[in-house]
């Protein structure tokens, strides 16, 4: 399984539209069997649910995102956890795979 987080400087970031990059963390058994950080296209409405379901990941975990890129991922197949305030990628994967992940309110505002 593929899990993206959407990274700024090192971090994850309240906002996932404001990402430098995304680390695609690849999973199996509870194991992390790979990382690429990879460079997303430019951000517009609906690319980023489209590039990350290209890249076969079915899990997002971000600070927060809009309800129209809730519904895009939805469509996408690719399950979102919000709220996730700081972390680095592995920490954030760590914590998702032994069901230790804080998740939190939304912290995207629009």
């Amino acid at each position: 399984m593929k899990i993206a987080i959407p990274m700024l400087n090192g971090q994850i970031t309240a906002h996932f539209g404001h990402c430098e990059k995304f680390a695609i963390v690849e999973t199996n058994d509870n194991q992390v069997i790979s990382e690429e950080m990879v460079t997303p296209p430019i951000h517009q409405p609906g690319v980023y649910p489209r590039f990350l379901a290209e890249q076969n990941v079915k899990v997002i975990i971000a600070g927060g995102m809009g309800q129209k890129a809730q519904d895009l991922f939805a469509q996408n197949n690719i399950e979102v956890y919000m709220g996730v305030a700081s972390g680095t990628s592995k920490e954030i994967v760590e914590n998702y795979l032994n069901n230790k992940l804080n998740t939190g309110d939304n912290l995207c505002t629009h």
